[in-house]
């Protein structure tokens, strides 16, 4: 019986982190972006990135054996080129460009999940607040450039999520949408280019309006989506026919989720609706490893915040007043959670 088992599992997970490190010190090291202008022999990448010589071959063949970079050739003269993959979503000049998300990885939560193990002993945040006590946002805005990194991370993990919604979800009854907590108006933005009858409202703390009024600029849909200052805590919900909040709810314990639930139950229409989008645990926890993690790194960066499923948030609206609920799957481990007013 023993004979058949073997270790390569356990051994694969638990020095992932050796992986990870080495594709998030890639991202910020600019490897994609350098190599999709075309492809370098390792001295060549190594002088451009400014790499000491015991970088090479040993980074650039990890990156290779991870599935991140392909190459032609053996030995010095080899050349070094992008995956369609890497060079699709980690070209910093790419409109496709996910690496926001590892950027703030790699200089924020790599080392805040050092601390997992005291997260789950004494269910207290791990990151910048841990000794301090403020609220995570309010330390996180402080800074321009923390905040910059914020909202391109929310960006990078968020864009296929959002993109799927306009494509899936039936918008045709609607006229209006509100996304509260739309950071860089992403969301709305996708809703609106595919859905030309909706106009769209972004919604979230002053400090990220102007960020997202510029995003929206670039976008060229000023004339239908709008940014404005809110705090969804403390202002009244707008009223709109569909509310969203993508990656918001997650974000905060039990009672500021029915909080939040409440305000959107109160400002939409009969025939209203509101949508969560966030990496939804399957109803059995069982196999999205990734919303499970995601809630681990809810624990990281609030210490009573947490990911849920779709049961959870069926009875959560039920409870607030919403009369039915649906989950639409979409890109990975990501899901909209879906109540009907």
């Amino acid at each position: 019986m023993t004979a058949s088992l073997s270790p390569d599992r356990i051994l694969q997970t638990g020095a992932a982190f050796w992986g990870s490190k080495a594709l998030l010190s890639a991202v910020e090291l600019g490897v994609f972006t350098v190599l999709a202008e075309g492809p370098l022999t390792g001295e060549q990448l190594r002088v451009r990135l400014g790499l000491h010589q015991r970088a090479v071959p040993d980074f650039f063949d990890t990156l290779l054996a991870l599935g991140f970079l392909q190459r032609e050739g053996q030995g010095a003269r080899a050349c070094y080129s992008n995956t369609a993959e890497t060079q699709h979503f980690l070209d910093r000049r790419s409109p496709a460009y996910m690496g926001g998300m590892l950027e703030m990885a790699n200089d924020r939560l790599y080392r805040f999940w050092g601390d997992l193990t005291q997260a789950l002993r004494t269910g207290q945040p791990q990151n910048e607040i841990k000794h301090t006590g403020e609220p995570l946002f309010a330390k996180l805005y402080e800074n321009p450039a923390r905040l910059e990194q914020f909202m391109a991370a929310m960006s990078g993990i968020s864009a296929g999520n959002f993109a799927l919604l306009a494509e899936k979800f039936d918008f045709s009854p609607y006229l209006t949408l509100a996304d509260v907590g739309g950071a860089t108006g992403q969301l709305a933005c996708l809703v609106a280019a595919r859905h030309p009858h909706l106009y769209c409202t972004s919604l979230d703390l002053p400090k990220v309006t102007d960020i997202a009024r510029r995003k929206i600029a670039e976008r060229g849909m000023s004339d239908r989506v709008q940014a404005q200052p809110f705090d969804f805590f403390n202002d009244p919900f707008p009223q709109a026919d569909v509310i969203t909040m993508g990656m918001i709810l997650h974000d905060w314990n039990l009672e500021k989720k029915l909080q939040l639930m409440r305000r959107a139950w109160a400002a939409l229409p009969p025939g209203g609706c509101l949508i969560a989008v966030d990496n939804l645990i399957d109803d059995e926890r069982r196999h999205n490893a990734f919303g499970l993690l995601m809630s681990l790194n809810m624990l990281i960066e609030f210490g009573d915040a947490f990911d849920y499923t779709g049961a959870d948030f069926s009875r959560w609206a039920r409870q607030v007043g919403f009369r039915r609920t649906e989950v639409l799957p979409l890109a990975g481990p990501g899901s909209a959670a879906i109540a009907y007013k």
